[in-house]
């Protein structure tokens, strides 16, 4: 039977300091709230008043919720703060995934990680002397002067890090920009240093001057910038870096001036799901819970050919018509016998202006390709890459422009 931490219940309630620090938690959780909004929250509970939890709830909602995206955090932050009696244990469960039976009884939604740590002040919980053993050998390796933590942590797989490592991960991948060069548009715009003459425009200022022909009137080029599309297979074999790349791919979908015109994701397993409307919701938690909730094969089998037909029949024309560059991350590894994905990948070449692979089974040194699906996938994309790390993404935005990069292609085949 589990205990249960005793709360500590002030003798004397003082509710402005309570709501001074519910504040600071909610700071802590990333909601912008100043000085300005607690004294408002202070003068709005003292004259709506409340006799049940749920006016005090949307009294406090009112005063310092102003995005749809805070919603989630500000409701889970309020549920642990104010006297939840069970709140150390979600806390425990949340932010130690090696005690077993409390996160395993629900589904953790979303901010509520997030609202957790608000709570502890980013502070590591420590274990229960109960659950350590007496026998157990503490081992210690000394790394001192080998690797920086940060280098350590761009080196090390997604599938190895542990949840502390992986928030770390989680925090570099939202600062990690995708640039991408301009492409040049055969449409013209006047320009008085341009590369063409603007004959008809030349003409005009002539007759409106007698026939007289005083200056050149001159045209460029315009530039344009190219969309992302990104198809993030979401088997069970691709669970750990699907996670992180679509953390990535949130973070190229939300970054001003990056460069891309638009970015689409797609998420596929046994179905395809268009998540590209889930993606452009600013905060992270909520974008990512809201494409859990649109894909419903998260964890399942994989149907590369399939999806890629849906793609290539549904989806190709409308969002590759404009020279768009295909970023495709799976291992490779079709459950679905006797499909033509070799047709499918060729067909998604040709619709595309660049068709780069990110395959995190080539983190692997002694990598072949032997898989059937991996042989007839590989001769159809442009490069082909590893995406099992911070460092293999830096790598991939460091090439991305590089019409010459092959990644390992040539290699392996």
């Amino acid at each position: 039977m589990v205990e249960f931490a005793p709360l500590d219940l002030p003798d004397t309630p003082r509710l402005s300091d309570n709501i001074t620090h519910f504040a600071r938690a909610l700071r802590r959780a990333g909601l912008p709230i100043g000085p300005g909004r607690v004294g408002d929250a202070l003068r709005a509970v003292e004259a709506a008043g409340f006799t049940e939890k749920k006016d005090f709830f949307w009294t406090l909602q009112a005063c310092f919720v102003t995005r749809p995206e805070h919603r989630a955090i500000f409701a889970q932050v309020f549920r642990l703060y104010w006297r939840d009696p069970r709140f150390l244990e979600h806390m425990m469960g949340l932010l130690l995934p090696a005690v077993h039976g409390v996160q395993e009884d629900r589904q953790p939604q979303a901010g509520e990680k997030r609202a957790a740590q608000a709570l502890l002040d980013n502070q590591a919980p420590t274990l229960p002397a109960a659950l350590k053993s007496e026998n157990e050998t503490e081992i210690e390796v000394n790394a001192f002067q080998t690797m920086s933590p940060n280098e350590r942590l761009r080196q090390l797989d997604f599938e190895q890090m542990s949840t502390a490592e992986m928030v770390q991960a989680k925090s570099m991948l939202k600062k990690l920009k995708l640039p991408v060069k301009p492409l040049i548009s055969r449409r013209t715009v006047a320009a008085s240093l341009g590369r063409w003459v603007d004959r008809p425009a030349t003409l005009r200022s002539a007759i409106r001057h007698g026939g007289d022909l005083k200056n050149l009137h001159m045209r460029k080029s315009c530039i344009r910038w190219p969309d992302l599309v990104i198809l993030c297979d979401i088997s069970g074999s691709m669970r750990q870096y699907s996670r992180m790349v679509l953390h990535f791919a949130h973070a190229v979908a939300n970054q001003k001036g990056a460069g891309w015109a638009k970015v689409h994701s797609f998420t596929f397993g046994t179905r395809l799901t268009n998540i590209s409307r889930q993606l452009q919701t600013k905060d992270v938690d909520a974008a990512l819970a809201a494409a859990g909730s649109e894909a419903k094969d998260w964890d399942g089998g994989t149907r590369i050919a399939a999806c890629l037909h849906l793609f290539n029949r549904d989806w190709s024309r409308r969002v590759l018509g404009q020279g768009a560059l295909v970023l495709l991350i799976t291992d490779g590894l079709e459950t679905d016998q006797g499909s033509d994905l070799s047709r499918e990948m060729q067909r998604l070449r040709l619709s595309a202006r660049r068709l780069i692979w990110l395959n995190p089974l080539l983190r692997w040194e002694k990598f072949e390709v032997k898989a059937g699906g991996i042989k007839a996938m590989l001769p159809h994309v442009d490069s082909f890459r590893s995406a099992h790390s911070i460092a293999s993404l830096q790598e991939l935005a460091n090439v991305i422009s590089e019409p010459e990069d092959y990644g390992e292609k040539r290699r392996l085949l």
